[in-house]
């Protein structure tokens, strides 16, 4: 309720508001473009399901061009530069994987990190969202659960070989997600997300997805807190 109700005071097209925007929005537009490329690449990797990954590739495309109409619509370029070092660590982390076949930490990084780092997000903003926003944004949230459920499904199939992998890419990229938290924090604050609200939210879908993997309550708790220092 305390989130619906700040959405009166903003003023979205005050300059603190479209700076902040501008860091926020190309976030979300780089976001959706790495979920494109990564899936695109997944398809290669898994030739079986390259049917479905592609699709999901071509609906990562539309967020993306929904959330550059989010920006246009409030006067605002996306600080694009920013977001492609926001994301470097992922990205370099999911290239290493896909060179060396690593389908496991793919799956890892790009259904369930990146889809649970969106959700997480999304969720926290629409109520605090601008109605074209809030539009866009309620619409790509239901497609990104579609997203994270390719990655549970997979690796619920293949859990008993893809363990051991799991944990040491949970323990080599979930530490990233915490860092870019804490460098979108005040920008966040701004369109007031705030940041325990997404810590909260993204503990939630990504234990959720641990456990529908198949993962126990004790392992969860561990695997979801590692990094969790940094936050």
């Amino acid at each position: 309720m305390q989130q619906v109700a700040t959405q009166t005071q903003l003023d979205y097209h005050s300059e603190t508001y479209k700076d902040a925007y501008s860091r926020i929005n190309a976030i979300v537009i780089e976001g959706e473009q790495e979920a494109h490329d990564n899936y695109i690449r997944l398809a290669e990797m898994l030739p079986e399901s390259a049917e479905e990954l592609v699709r999901l590739s071509k609906m990562e495309k539309r967020h993306q061009k929904g959330f550059e109409a989010c920006g246009r619509n409030l006067q605002v370029t996306p600080d694009m530069e920013f977001a492609k070092e926001f994301f470097h660590g992922l990205h370099q982390n999911f290239q290493t994987a896909a060179a060396s076949g690593k389908v496991v930490t793919c799956l890892l990084i790009q259904s369930l990190i990146i889809e649970c780092f969106a959700i997480a997000a999304y969720n926290i903003y629409i109520p605090v969202a601008d109605d074209f926003a809030r539009k866009i944004t309620e619409g790509v949230v239901k497609d990104e659960y579609m997203h994270l459920n390719f990655g549970e499904v997979w690796l619920k199939e293949h859990f008993e070989e893809s363990k051991a992998e799991l944990e040491t890419a949970n323990a080599e990229n979930l530490p990233l997600v915490w860092s870019m938290l804490n460098q979108v924090a005040a920008d966040a604050s701004i369109l007031a997300m705030e940041k325990d609200a997404l810590v909260e939210d993204f503990m939630i879908q990504y234990g959720e997805a641990l456990s529908n993997i198949g993962f126990n309550t004790r392992e969860i708790m561990r695997l979801s807190a590692y990094g969790l220092r940094a936050a």
